[in-house]
């Protein structure tokens, strides 16, 4: 209860309802301000959620990438590592395919211990490509073929005017690859001044005869 003798205060600022209006809009505008200032923050940590997953993400995949380009590289290294070695036998087994060649057309017939000095060298020949073979190392014979200056490597031409132009008329040398890789290519004898390859030349005679060649 108030005491009746009590003197009001003359400085005491009295609430009307105009000023508990104010109030409680300010007391509105500051939650307003709170809850914007936390939107805010929530869009702005979701943001940061966002990048640091797509961060992620690139760094998986770059890892991923990584240790799929080392085990490539590794299968590559395994795959080639026997290039020089490879030469080295290849040069051997051409050794034996010369001394193969040096005999004389019927000779080892006539002959007993040279046709079996012949097929004993013909059998180490045989055994040292099969090696090769097994570690993916292939021998390119390409006669017949068109020369194709990434595998062979022409030394000689002969005019043949009847044989496609770069047709490889002989092969003094065989070619080996690795895999695609080439290791050494075939030395061939190559023919030139005949047709363009894959195209036919047409006598002039018949050429005359055909109809389709008239206007």
């Amino acid at each position: 209860m108030s005491d009746p003798n009590t003197t009001p205060d003359p400085n005491a600022a009295e609430l009307t309802p105009d000023a508990n209006a104010t109030a409680a809009e300010l007391g509105a505008e500051q939650i307003k301000a709170i809850i914007g200032a936390l939107q805010d923050d929530l869009a702005k940590a979701n943001d940061d959620l966002a990048k640091a997953k797509a961060d992620r993400l690139r760094l998986v995949a770059d890892m991923d990438n990584l240790r799929k380009r080392t085990d490539r590289e590794k299968a590559e290294t395994a795959k080639f590592a026997i290039s020089k070695l490879a030469v080295d036998i290849i040069g051997v087994a051409d050794n034996f395919e010369r001394a193969m060649q040096a005999v004389p057309a019927g000779a080892a017939e006539a002959d007993p211990a040279l046709q079996s000095l012949v097929e004993g060298v013909g059998m180490i020949d045989g055994q040292l490509k099969s090696v090769l073979e097994r570690h993916g190392v292939t021998r390119i014979w390409p006669e017949g073929e068109v020369l194709n200056p990434h595998l062979h490597q022409a030394m000689q031409q002969v005019e043949k005017p009847d044989v496609p132009h770069g047709t490889i008329l002989q092969v003094w040398q065989a070619g080996y690859v690795i895999d695609e890789r080439l290791i050494r290519p075939a030395v061939v004898v190559t023919a030139k001044g005949g047709p363009k390859p894959g195209k036919t030349e047409v006598p002039p005679e018949q050429a005359a005869e055909d109809p389709s060649n008239s206007e």
